[in-house]
This record gives structure tokens, sequence and C-alpha cells, in this order.
């Protein structure tokens, strides 16, 4: 990266989620949450892996912001877990669980270290789900401003980054329709609700946030990746626009535009959401930032397996390409064109990369069995890996892009979901038997990067 400068104001940082990394599931009050339920499913979960421990970062996050002071990491991207604020959902809070999130603010501007909150990633309280089935029924977005307002409330005269949703497609999708996701689900009509539900509910937590605290800078992450053809065929031409726009554009033109993407409108047919007067209106309310998750590319087909849609994600891998331990193609292009299109089709708002990382199969060398005094973790396919999307995300910022920072994820090995702990993002390596943390190769690279562009 010596080629490159990034300009002086330029953040970056680090992110990882609640249910991922604190453990301490039935601690000081905290409630279950579909999480919780999830992972007690037999098969759903890789090694019967659960969060009740993770990186016990809820008993660590004093080492855990240490370590990051030592990486040099500027801003730091958490979740709030709604279940340890509001046990039940609606109820009654739990003043336990906000007095956590507020020491661990004040740890991290003790550090220098800014805080990033996402409000919601995922661990919906169990009991919204059996009262009325989460975000399929509108209350649910009431039960998320009232928490919504609690958390900020408490932590708004020291956080101003506010981040209201992570990846609602993934939540509603994965969640919902495919049912490998927590709640499990696989209904159609209902997944699309849920969608809509959650854009309904950050459009009003945008202004609720801003009343609470004026000086906020509130925004949503989406996963965003270009889709592109197996072939250069008419049919699957139209088969990408379709898988884009049921990606991509459902929440990009929502948010920015107002209205769902026509054409995949019509397709959805019986299975769309019930949309009420001023819904589209309320979730297009300007914010001041889009967060970006991106990691991969998507290759679609045409396909008549799947109506009303008739496209597939196509699930072969050209041998001529490299692939994380996730299985996905390292392809750093595509960041430089989601950075770009939505510069170029949605006003060009201000950027975050709250995610970019990857998985890869790590292991501790040298120091003691137990990876104690001289351990490390070499993992120069994972340098390779951040220094080239890092390269992609700079030649879209020279190209006018007005994006802000980049949050490499993950700050920590974590349980990943649905792969349980058999997956490692981390820069820092998490030993979990010991719950020591070693700093991998990356994370040294990280940390020379963020020195360099301090000067």
């Amino acid at each position: 990266m010596d080629s490159l400068t990034f300009p002086r104001d330029f953040i970056f940082g680090a992110a990882t989620a609640s249910y991922q990394i604190e453990g301490a599931v039935w601690e000081d009050g905290r409630g279950p949450s579909i999480w919780d339920q999830f992972c007690r499913r037999p098969g759903a979960i890789s090694g019967g892996d659960t969060g009740e421990v993770a990186c016990d970062h809820y008993h660590r996050y004093r080492q855990d912001v240490a370590v990051m002071r030592e990486l040099g990491v500027q801003a730091y991207r958490f979740s709030v877990a709604w279940p340890r604020v509001i046990p039940d959902g609606d109820g009654a809070v739990n003043p336990a669980g906000l007095d956590h999130y507020s020491r661990l603010v004040d740890e991290l501007l003790g550090a220098g270290i800014t805080p990033f909150v996402t409000l919601f990633h995922w661990d919906l309280p169990l009991a919204l789900q059996q009262r009325y089935g989460g975000f399929t029924d509108r209350r649910c977005i009431d039960a998320f401003l009232k928490y919504v307002e609690q958390v900020v409330t408490v932590l708004g005269d020291r956080v101003k980054n506010w981040i209201t949703f992570n990846e609602p497609w993934v939540y509603a999708v994965l969640g919902h329709l495919l049912g490998v996701h927590a709640p499990g689900l696989r209904k159609p009509r209902v997944a699309f609700r849920v969608a809509h539900h959650q854009l309904v509910a950050h459009g009003h937590a945008v202004g609720l946030i801003r009343r609470v605290c004026p000086d906020a800078q509130v925004g949503i992450t989406l996963n965003l990746a270009p889709v592109h053809g197996v072939d250069h065929s008419p049919g699957t031409a139209r088969a990408v626009e379709m898988a884009d726009q049921a990606l991509n554009r459902f929440f990009l033109d929502a948010l920015f535009r107002g209205s769902y993407p026509q054409r995949f409108w019509r397709r959805l047919s019986v299975l769309r959401p019930p949309v009420r007067s001023g819904d589209m209106e309320t979730i297009a309310t300007p914010v001041d930032f889009l967060g970006i998750n991106n990691y991969t590319r998507h290759l679609a087909r045409r396909s008549f397996s799947n109506p009303p849609f008739f496209f597939d994600m196509d699930g072969t891998t050209p041998p001529e390409r490299e692939y994380t331990a996730m299985g996905w193609e390292v392809y750093p292009q595509g960041l430089y064109e989601v950075l770009m299109r939505v510069k170029n089709e949605y006003g060009n708002p201000p950027v975050y990369i709250t995610e970019n990382g990857a998985a890869f199969t790590d292991a501790i060398a040298g120091g003691d069995d137990d990876g104690g005094a001289g351990a490390r973790v070499e993992d120069p396919r994972r340098v390779a890996y951040l220094d080239g999307y890092l390269r992609c995300a700079h030649q879209a910022l020279g190209e006018g892009c007005d994006l802000r920072g980049y949050f490499v994820w993950s700050l920590m090995d974590n349980f990943e979901w649905a792969e349980g702990y058999a997956k490692r993002f981390g820069i820092v390596y998490v030993d979990y038997p010991t719950q020591r943390r070693i700093v991998k190769a990356s994370g040294r690279w990280y940390a020379g990067l963020i020195a360099a562009s301090r000067g």
C-alpha cells in the first residue's frame, strides 16, 4: 500500500456484531434472541456451535479495546444486542444491558477510538418473534423505535454515528425465505414483508435519532454486490437484471428514490408486501451516509425452476479464480463497481465501507502449545485480499466517490452465524479454548497502513 495515499480524514476502522462476539447470553438480565433458539435446532449450525460464549467480549471488552488501540484503529463499528437492552423486546428496560454499552463507549473514547453503533444486527428478541412474528408484523416497528430511543438517549451524548440496520436483505431472505439464518423460516410472503418493514422502521428511526441527538450522523448498511452473467445471451441478461433488482435495487431505489424497482415489483405479484400510504416517503428519509458491505460478486443465469423470478445464482466456481474459505470469489473489482454505481446512480452520498474481509484457514505457529508468548498467525492470503480491495476503494475515491472510511471485517475471529466457529474472518486470532487474542500478520499489515495514512 506504499503507493497509495488516503486523505488525512479518511477513517480506518474495524467491525464486529453483538451475537458473534459477546457471549454471556444468560447474564445480567439479557433475554433470549432468535439466534439463541436457532442454535438449538439440530443441524442448523456447523459443529453444533452456539454464541453462548463466543469471544467472551462482554467480559473482555477492555482487552479488545486495548488491542484496537495497539493496532491504531480509528473507529469501531459494533452492534447493540436488543435483547440485552429490552429482554422481551418492548417491555421493561434492562439497566445492566445499557450500562455495559455505556462502559464500552467510554473505554473506546478513552482510547481515542470513535464508536459507530449498529442498532440491529439480526439478534431480534425471541419474545417478539414468538409474539407476532418479529418484523413480519408492523408492531415490531413500534418496538424497535422504543428500543432505539432508549439506546440513543443513554449513548447519544457520546455516540454520534448510528447505523439503523445491518444488511436487511440478509435478515429477510436468509432468515425468512431460505431458512439458513434465524428465525429459520421458508416463507416467501413473509420474507418481502420483513424487508419492507425493516426499511419503514429505518426511516422512522432516522428522524427519531435526530430528535434525540440533533448532531447525530445516521445511516443504514446494505450488502451490495455487482451481478454478472454466466454468458452474454439475452436470457442471461434478463436474469442479471432481475437478480440485480432483487439484491441491490430493491433497497437502493427505495432509500434514494422512494420506490421499488418496477420490473421486480411486478414479478413479486402476490408476494408483494402491503405498502401503506406514506411508507415510501418514510423509507426515503435522507440519510447522512450509506454503509456498504461487500465481499464478492454474484453470477446469475436464467432458470425456470424458481418462478416468478426466473433466475438463479450460478453455483459454478471457475477454477482459474481464487476463493475464500466461504467459497466466495475474490473479486476486488466488484467493490469499485459498487462504489461507482452508488456515486453515479444515487447522487454520490457519503459512503463508508462498513464490512470487507475474508475467511481463510488460519493456524497458530510458534509459541507454546496453548498459543503463549511468541505465537504468531501468518495469513498472507488475507493480506493480499485486503490489499486488493483497498486498492479498488482507493481508485473509486480518486474518481470522485465520496468515500469516508473503511471498516475491516472483522476485528477478531468470531461466531460466523450458520458456519459456527469453522470460519475465521478476523485480523486478530481468537484461540477459543483459552480466549487468547493473537494479532495476525494481516492485523500488523493493517496497523502499518493506518500508521502510514497518518503520516
